[in-house]
Order: structure tokens, then sequence, then C-alpha cells
């Protein structure tokens, strides 16, 4: 009994580790990994809750990453396609923000290894996919860019003196000291939350845990999309905003799987229809770009005729057809 009482005392009990590193990355995603790599040579650690490459949506993305590199395309008219299809939600300056910043992403992916879609000129291959007015969607082998992108990115972040990787390891709180962030709490992933957790400081936090999307009972998001970074930072005074948009892929494949397997939106972009079990294209009615409408149209559309009892599918055959192992293994 004293043995068991003992041992109860001691997990609530937390430890410190104190790092020589700068910075805490919490989340091993894209994003995660990018910034690790971007903040080099300072000292930066990175804490996964699965080892990389795994527990990211990220490594799951198919389709490929915006841009705006094609001929006559402009960061202009890629932020102006972001805002007209935004529906007045869209803060302007954030769009153009990111969109003139996408070309020099793409550089820094390339320098990183990312092995992106070529033509026998050496020059990238774009696709076209929803809502947007110019080919400009970076792939590679036509809906594999996550993986390649993630592995590339892990490669880099291996062989980068700078970043410690610290990983099957969870954070659950955020420290705080006379209003400023001293470092986090963390578990082992497999204690499942026992005690208050160990004690890492550092003199800066960047969340990077994605978003809140497997909350919901048909998603296509990892089962580590919860949210919980929002949360912790919530807790501790961070004001949230705009959580309340989710964004649903519109062509998850219809199963038990949970999460729901995706089918690219690259499909659609090479021509792939959405009909109903009457073999009707029921886009063409809804919006001037059918199948390439935005992907809320485009999910509250296949919404709609499922709970009509027309279902829903994604016709390949008519437009790639033979080619589809090939353009999308």
């Amino acid at each position: 009994m004293a043995d068991k009482r003992q041992q109860k005392t001691q997990t609530r009990k937390s430890r410190t580790i104190t790092l020589n590193h700068d910075v805490i990355i919490v989340g091993a995603g894209l994003a995660g990994l990018f910034v690790a790599l971007k903040l080099a040579p300072i000292p930066t650690t990175i804490i996964a809750a699965k080892t990389l490459g795994s527990g990211s949506s990220s490594v799951w993305a198919q389709g490929g990453v915006a841009a705006a590199i094609g001929e006559g395309d402009t960061t202009d008219k890629h932020a102006a396609d972001t805002i007209n299809v935004g529906a007045g939600l869209v803060d302007h300056q954030i769009a153009q923000l990111i969109t003139s910043e996408a070309p020099a992403a793409i550089k820094d992916l390339l320098h990183y290894g990312v092995p992106f879609d070529k033509n026998i000129e050496g020059i990238l291959q774009l696709s076209k996919e929803a809502a947007h007015s110019n080919r400009r969607i970076v792939r590679v082998e036509g809906d594999r860019a996550g993986a390649a992108i993630m592995a590339a990115l892990i490669s880099a972040v291996k062989q980068t003196p700078s970043i410690q990787i610290l990983e099957q390891i969870e954070v659950h709180k955020l420290a705080r000291k006379n209003g400023h962030i001293k470092g986090v709490y963390f578990w082992p992933s497999s204690a499942k939350g026992t005690g208050k957790g160990t004690l890492l400081k550092a003199r800066s936090v960047i969340l990077a845990t994605g978003g809140c999307g497997h909350l919901f009972e048909k998603t296509t998001n990892p089962d580590m999309a919860r949210g919980e970074g929002l949360a912790m930072a919530a807790k501790i005074g961070a004001v949230i905003s705009d959580a309340e948009f989710a964004q649903f892929h519109p062509t998850a494949i219809d199963s038990d799987i949970d999460p729901a397997p995706l089918a690219t939106e690259a499909l659609r972009g090479e021509g792939a229809h959405l009909i109903n079990n009457q073999g009707e294209r029921f886009m063409q009615q809804l919006h001037k770009d059918a199948e390439l409408a935005p992907r809320d149209i485009v999910a509250i559309a296949v919404d709609r005729e499922r709970k009509a009892g027309r279902g829903a599918f994604l016709d390949c055959a008519s437009t790639i057809g033979k080619n589809m192992e090939k353009q999308f293994p």
C-alpha cells in the first residue's frame, strides 16, 4: 500500500529538463519541419507525438501546392482567385501575403529535394484544381505530393545540426511565468496522460499542431487533428480566430475506414466528373466551374445528392480512363 501511495505521488510531480535550444516547435507536419529548417542555425527542438512522417495530415496530401509560377500567371491573380471564392470572408492582406510568398516556397522545397514533376525540358508541370483560373498546382507523380514533400523535409531536418527531434512525445500544456511562455509540459505518448508531466524550457514556443478536423464524424483528417494546440493556446489567453472554418474535402471515399480515404482534387482538375446514380452531372447546374467550384460548394452539393438518395460518384473512366494508374498511382 505504501509503495502505491509513493508511486502515485511521484506521478503527480513534474520534473524539468533544461534544453540549450532557443525554440520549441510542437508538431512535426510540413509546417513544423519547414519552420525548423527556416530558423536554422537557431537551436530548435521539434516535438512529435508519433514518429516523423506519421500522424500528420501533410503526408496524406495528394494534389500538390498552389503557386503562381506558370507562364502568364501572377501572384496578384492567385490572390484575386482566393479572395473571389471566399464569400466575402477572406482577409485580403493575408491572401496577398501567402500567394506572394508561394513561388519562393516552391524554390525552397526544390532546394530541400522535393521531386516535383517536370517535363522533358526540366520545366515544372502544373495542374489545375478548384477555384484557380490558371494551372498552378505543382505536384509529384500526379497524387503523391504530400508524401514526397514530407520525405524530403524529414531528410533535410535530420541533416541539420541545429535541429533536435523528440518523437513519441505529447505536449499537453504550455508553461507560463509572469505573463510569458517559458516552455511546454509533455508526457510520453504511451503514458496516456499521467501526472503533470515534464517541463521543457525554451525562450519561444511555436504551435504547429494542425486543426480540429478529426472532431467530426466523417473526415479525411488524421486522428491527431483534434484541436489540442488551439485548446492549449486558448487556456493561457490566446485569441482564437475563425475556429469555425473547418474545411471538408468533397471527394472522400465512402467507406467504414476512419479517417476516410480521399480521392485527390487533381482528378477533377484533369476532367473527372461528379455524377449521381442516374448518371447526371449535378455540379453543372450549381456553379459555372462545375466540378472545379470551390470546395465548400462541391461538398454541400455532394451531401445534398446523397441525402436525396441519388448518391455521388466520381467518374474518371470517360476522361482519364486507362491513364488512371499511370497519372494517379
